[in-house]
């Protein structure tokens, strides 16, 4: 898929966002091996607020659903926090955990988001990408607006593009935040709240 396509529209969601607008955006990975939940920001360091949603410790502080595939599974009740890779809780292994992760800019996210509710996280895979892209955007558009201006974004992908990626380009690499060799994801960072918007690949 080239650049040639136009950008999503960077004014906003459709409709506003509430529970309702929230689940129907998460739904969008309904047919992905997907992970999307939000916990509270509870200190300046964000890093063990988005261990405590790895653990599954913390629940979405505005009471709307996520989407956690393991739910219920037998693995959590080895490793709490399957299939992640949680950061090591050192100085020195917390700072290489980091190093994992690119910021993007805002502009960059709802490409992101999109790509990750995609077949095999490809946007040229995509089945009827071309009548679907714009209800997709939409969906995006609306988890992006759960986190303000001044939030942070994090992704584990150093996908070409330098400070403006772009995630409808076919991204190659990663560097994997969970037990699966293949995974993307987001990372987002209000003052009040942390995101995680995970894909997985499991074959």
């Amino acid at each position: 898929m080239n650049s040639r396509i136009e950008p999503p529209r960077q004014n906003g969601p459709p409709t506003g966002l509430d529970a309702d607008t929230w689940a129907a955006a998460v739904d969008m990975y309904r047919n992905r091996y997907s992970f999307i939940a939000v916990g509270p920001r509870a200190q300046e360091d964000w890093l063990p607020d988005v261990v405590a949603v790895m653990h599954r410790e913390v629940a979405d502080p505005r009471g709307w659903r996520g989407r956690d595939p393991e739910q219920g599974d037998e693995e959590l009740e080895e490793d709490p926090a399957f299939p992640f890779r949680v950061p090591p809780t050192d100085e020195t292994g917390a700072a290489q955990w980091r190093n994992r992760l690119f910021e993007i800019p805002r502009s960059a996210v709802v490409r992101l988001l999109v790509m990750l509710a995609t077949d095999a996280m490809d946007v040229s895979r995509q089945y009827g990408f071309t009548d679907r892209r714009t209800r997709m955007e939409e969906h995006a558009e609306v988890i992006l607006s759960r986190f303000p201006e001044g939030s942070q974004f994090f992704t584990n992908t150093g996908h070409g593009g330098g400070d403006h990626p772009d995630f409808y380009e076919r991204v190659t690499g990663c560097w994997p935040m969970t037990q699966y060799a293949w995974d993307f994801g987001l990372v987002a960072v209000s003052r009040e709240e942390v995101g995680l918007i995970w894909s997985f690949d499991a074959s």
